[in-house]
């Protein structure tokens, strides 16, 4: 059977700045500490659901930590590159390019 409760450490801490967060407890105690506009943010709110189901219910940390990782990151916004990938082997030399 599972471990249960807040001292749950998880497999890999996360680091924010200069803090780290290595159990629930100290997850959810960082969310806790937010100011109130960012706390209320649906993102965060899934983070503490998942650290709630996890230390109550059990199972794996994994889910927990995807959580409030997807929550420090949710303004990210990955660059699009419009032409895409080239092909390792590059374009195609046609031979009227020759």
């Amino acid at each position: 059977m599972t471990e249960r409760g807040w001292r749950r450490s998880f497999e890999d801490p996360i680091t924010i700045g200069d803090r780290t967060l290595v159990t629930l407890l100290d997850a959810a105690e960082y969310i806790a500490t937010l100011p109130k506009k960012e706390h209320a943010a649906s993102e965060w709110q899934a983070a503490m659901e998942a650290l709630i189901l996890v230390a109550e219910g059990g199972g794996p940390t994994m889910f927990a930590r995807i959580g409030v990782v997807r929550a420090l990151n949710r303004q990210y916004v990955p660059e699009l590159n419009p032409k895409g990938k080239e092909p390792h082997w590059g374009r195609r030399k046609l031979k009227r390019d020759q």
